[in-house]
């Protein structure tokens, strides 16, 4: 058989949730304010970080970075469900379906690199504060987020070029709400070995080197806490990590405790949950945790919504 006839796929089948129009009305009303509170909670971190000068930090500006990542990654995938639901069908093109694999393992890859980022800015922060504005200036901040941006999307690009190369025989129905790359890989009926090699390989190196360098830098930071002697430098010094030390654990909680553990690559329903957790709970939660525990961040938006109301 001659696969190679067999790659002018019109369109995938996303069939990932209850296809009752009760449900989905619920799933549409639910999943449409969850992505409005994501988009609007980032964008007011990312309005609050650029329209403030004391917001002109390291740490500041790769949250920035952060917010905006995560605006794209669960744009990348909602308002398509959101669609789809709301048309009433589950379909997906095939250039779509290639593109929005593109764009979510551009912004997934990206958040895990800006997490690490951050990582080593707390790290210097509190182990090196002395030499801090020395070894965290301009350049090197904007430097380690242009290789981040230049990784995520050079990795994302050769994936999705390789995808090109997969034929597909007659099953194109994923019971994904998204284009997941390991599920489409699945419904190949051509050679993947190379496309699963890129995959395993790029995963475990992002899943052990970044967190292994998280990790690193908060036991470093841990230690150097523990010797300062007053109790207030303790606290003040734990607080400046506070909130990423949350989104870590919100990340790699969900994104390796649930979303792998309960083999999300499955059409059962706790996979089902896990994957909603990871690309649409977390990216949410995000300003809520920087909103809630970062002092600054909250005195600035109290600002910028004093203003907003009494220019109205």
């Amino acid at each position: 058989m001659d696969l190679g006839n067999q790659t002018r796929v019109s369109e995938f089948l996303l069939l990932a949730f209850s296809q009752h129009l009760e449900d989905q009305q619920m799933l549409f009303a639910l999943f449409l304010s969850m992505n409005l509170v994501t988009v609007l909670g980032n964008l007011l971190i990312i309005l609050a970080v650029s329209s403030h000068s004391h917001l002109h930090t390291p740490m500041y500006f790769f949250l920035s970075n952060l917010s905006l990542a995560d605006i794209g990654f669960t744009s990348t995938t909602v308002p398509k469900m959101l669609v789809n639901i709301q048309a009433q069908s589950n379909a997906i093109s095939y250039a779509g379906c290639i593109a929005q694999m593109y764009f979510f393992m551009v912004f997934g890859v990206m958040d895990t690199f800006l997490l690490t980022v951050m990582a080593y800015d707390r790290y210097v922060a509190i182990c090196h504060p002395l030499y801090y504005h020395v070894i965290m200036n301009p350049c090197l901040c904007g430097l380690l987020v242009l290789v981040s941006w230049f990784l995520s999307l050079s990795y994302s690009l050769i994936q999705s070029l390789l995808m090109l190369r997969v034929s597909f025989c007659t099953s194109w129905v994923t019971q994904h709400f998204y284009c997941e790359l390991a599920q489409v890989l699945m419904l190949a009926c051509s050679d993947t070995h190379v496309n699963y090699i890129l995959l395993y390989v790029v995963t475990g190196l992002l899943g052990f080197v970044p967190f292994s360098g998280i990790l690193f830098s908060y036991t470093q930071i841990v230690s150097s806490i523990l010797r300062i002697s007053s109790t207030d430098g303790k606290h003040k010094a734990f607080s400046t990590c506070g909130s990423h030390l949350s989104v870590v654990s919100l990340f790699y909680g969900i994104g390796l405790g649930v979303y792998l553990s309960s083999n999300a690559s499955s059409s059962s329903w706790r996979g089902m949950v896990a994957l909603v957790m990871y690309t649409v709970v977390t990216p949410m939660l995000n300003p809520f945790i920087y909103c809630l525990r970062n002092r600054d961040i909250k005195r600035t938006l109290e600002t910028l919504l004093r203003r907003m109301l009494h220019a109205q």
